[in-house]
């Protein structure tokens, strides 16, 4: 073949390839087309070797909870099927009672924060296939007594328990009161910051309940409108901790169901203080509480004696930044407890006797425990996940509780993680990478070799196959300063070394964060791929700061937030800028919330690298973001002032010299919009043009009908334009 037939042959190839290529749409990834197909609600059984998973049934459009064998995969049989039961509504979530032989179904849940919701209550006898609705309103946390006779639930802020015998409740606080007094469920900022709703728990003998008592009383409210309430916007007010300002007033009490009387517990010396946790020991009076000052850099673990209510302090966590909660305290049958920390460096895992003396570092490395997944008491073998294969990558780990022993029981490399059954012999392993969507097996539990495919979502891998999409490439890199940072990159898919390609960053930079992970693509991601076919590389950096590398490198940006990050992002930036296929003057950065304030600095602060960032949702000064969350990196305004202020986007708006999009949700109670007005007004007073789009009644996450895919549009145009 001579020269030019073979150019010709090359051209007609390549543009065969490329006409091949079906092109992604906002559309179909906002329409759903690349779902993966999941088991939802899967929950592994207590008493038997089974599990169940809430399905949905297409033809029928109904709804069952069907049960399944951990060892055969067999479905053993429908407990309920809501097209039997006329009335019943689709099931949001289930509960099951001790015994395992009721159920407590949420139907109808209207959600409240980012946690909490109400929603009627159904409860199911799968003996004699009853159904009853419990109320003829909406509760919040119904919670079955260990014993099975009552349920404990909360509404307009006080604690009821509803007895199954003779069907009456008895309210058991009555000093609820909106914005004023909550018993037995969180406040806005502990369910978001310490993430959990019910703050009420029941002892091991079912006649006992422990509950957290919030008095909101003194805490500053913020107001948002709503403007699709009718023909005057309808104000929702609630009380809101910022940065510095008072916090609801916490306290510890216990409710004796026998004597009809609650005490309040005596926890001690502590000033300005949060409860984030209480869960009842395996001792039916012993109630554990954790206790953590307001700068959380000092945690304590007490018992209290439930019928005294005296409190001791078994165990102290002290840390130079901050401490943090985690749900993996576990307590054996001799109340021994186990309890993860990062006080050596790194995560681990540690096993304390009753009265808190160590018995036991059971993991140790320079590797991050990523969860506790129990402990096989029968064996003395614990079960975990952590990122020992790379910080990018999740493995199962088995380990005796002496800490030898140790085995990894997932093989594939990407991301792993594991349902155990109740005796520990087998696990359903949820897999994926950068390259295979998620897979579902059976494994066992003692080898980790596995035993059946359960779900390999094929229909989702062959329909991508069509759009022929580059994959997304893991690497390394050390900035001028010598920091080695996780990256990911996705390229155009026709790639050619020789040219030069726009670049979007992405990130979000939070502290203990990660998005450079070996994981299926999520919906973000499929964006990506839609931008490399249109020409553009899109990176991702996880910068220092963020997570699973260690405590000293998610702790180094403490009392500084936003300062280090910014500068690896633009350092990043510029490592990407020197290689030989990008063009360096079109480079461009966008993130949400913690990620909308970093690209915003970005901007600002490396206006001679990014030519565009686009903004969403972003805290524009940590002055007006919350409490728990901003002092534990930032300690309070007062302590703190340049912290706050040197690092603010508010206060670098002078800078500004590229294309900036700035993106919020009037109804986000979590990132107030004043962050967005008030950089607007910033922008304003210095002259500074720039684009942006407010979202009415859409909270942090900006979505609901034609919302995200709006969104998408319009951030898709804007870095068509721009960059």
């Amino acid at each position: 073949m001579n020269s030019i037939k073979k150019s010709l042959f090359l051209f007609l190839l390549v543009s065969l390839s490329a006409t091949a290529q079906q092109k992604l749409t906002l559309e179909e990834i906002w329409g759903g087309a690349f779902r993966t197909e999941g088991m939802d609600e899967l929950q592994a059984l207590k008493n038997t070797n089974q599990y169940t998973v809430l399905n949905f049934d297409r033809a029928s459009r109904s709804m069952q909870i069907d049960l399944y064998d951990y060892a055969t995969l067999k479905k053993v049989s429908t407990l309920i099927d809501t097209k039997n039961h006329q009335g019943l509504p689709m099931i949001d979530s289930y509960t099951f009672n001790s015994k395992e032989n009721q159920i407590l179904l949420a139907c109808e849940s209207e959600q409240i924060f980012r946690h909490s919701f109400v929603a009627d209550y159904y409860l199911y006898d799968i003996t004699s296939k009853q159904l009853t609705k419990l109320f003829d309103f909406k509760v919040q946390e119904p919670t079955f007594s260990p014993d099975g006779t009552q349920i404990a639930y909360a509404k307009d802020n006080n604690l009821f328990v509803y007895n199954l015998q003779n069907k009456t409740s008895k309210q058991i606080t009555t000093d609820g009161k909106k914005n004023a007094i909550i018993n037995g469920i969180t406040d806005w900022v502990y369910e978001e910051e310490f993430a959990f709703v019910r703050a009420f728990d029941w002892n091991a003998s079912s006649d006992k309940i422990a509950y957290i008592r919030f008095d909101e009383t003194e805490v500053p409210e913020f107001s948002m409108d709503l403007y699709n309430q009718g023909l005057y916007p309808v104000q929702q007010v609630f009380k809101y901790p910022k940065a510095g300002e008072k916090n609801a007033l916490v306290s510890l009490h216990i409710y004796d169901l026998k004597a009809n009387n609650a005490k309040q517990i005596n926890l001690g010396n502590y000033n300005d203080f949060y409860i984030p946790r209480i869960k009842w020991t395996n001792e039916a009076n012993v109630l554990s509480t954790q206790v953590i000052n307001r700068h959380q850099n000092n945690l304590d673990l007490l018992f209290v004696d439930g019928t005294s209510g005296t409190a001791k302090v078994v165990l102290n966590e002290k840390d130079k930044a901050y401490v943090d909660i985690t749900d993996n305290l576990t307590f054996l049958k001799d109340n021994s407890f186990i309890w993860t920390s990062e006080k050596d460096g790194f995560n681990h895992i540690y096993h304390y006797d009753k009265t808190g003396k160590l018995k036991n570092q059971i993991t140790k490395g320079n590797w991050e425990i990523t969860k506790y997944y129990g402990l096989n008491e029968k064996s003395g073998t614990v079960f975990y996940q952590s990122v020992e294969n790379g910080s990018i990558n999740r493995d199962i780990y088995s380990i005796n509780l002496s800490g030898s022993g140790k085995k990894r029981l997932s093989s594939a490399t990407g991301t792993n993680s594991a349902t155990f059954s109740p005796n520990f012999d087998f696990y359903i392993n949820t897999f994926s990478n950068a390259t295979t969507p998620t897979q579902y097996s059976l494994n066992d539990a003692k080898t980790g070799k596995e035993v059946q495919s359960i779900k390999k979502n094929d229909g989702l891998s062959s329909r991508l196959k069509a759009y022929d999409l580059p994959s997304k490439e893991f690497f390394e890199f050390t900035t001028e300063k010598g920091h080695k940072l996780n990256a990911w990159m996705i390229k155009p898919k026709n790639f050619d070394a020789s040219k030069k390609y726009p670049v979007l960053m992405f990130q979000y930079s939070g502290p203990g964060s990660q998005e450079v992970t070996n994981s299926w693509l999520d919906i973000n991601d499929m964006w990506y791929m839609m931008l490399s076919q249109q020409g553009y590389i899109v990176a991702c950096v996880d910068g220092r700061g963020t997570g699973f590398k260690g405590a000293e490198f998610k702790k180094v940006t403490y009392k500084d937030l936003g300062n280090l990050e910014a500068q690896d992002q633009i350092d990043a930036a510029k490592v990407i800028g020197n290689y030989n296929y990008v063009d360096n003057s079109r480079i461009g950065i966008w993130g949400w919330s913690y990620g909308g304030f970093m690209s915003s600095n970005c901007i600002l602060k490396g206006n001679d690298v990014f030519k565009m960032a686009i903004a969403v949702a972003p805290v524009t000064n940590w002055r007006f973001y919350d409490s728990v969350y901003t002092e534990r990196f930032l300690q309070t305004p007062a302590e703190n002032a340049s912290g706050y202020d040197e690092n603010s986007p508010i206060n670098h708006v002078s800078k500004l010299k590229g294309k900036y999009l700035l993106i919020h949700g009037t109804a986000d109670d979590n990132v107030h919009v004043q962050n967005t007005m008030l950089m607007v007004e910033a922008l304003v007073q210095a002259n500074k043009q720039f684009e942006w789009a407010i979202y009415p009644d859409k909270n942090h996450g900006i979505y609901g009908g034609k919302t995200r895919l709006h969104l998408y549009t319009k951030m898709t145009n804007f870095i068509k334009d721009n960059l």
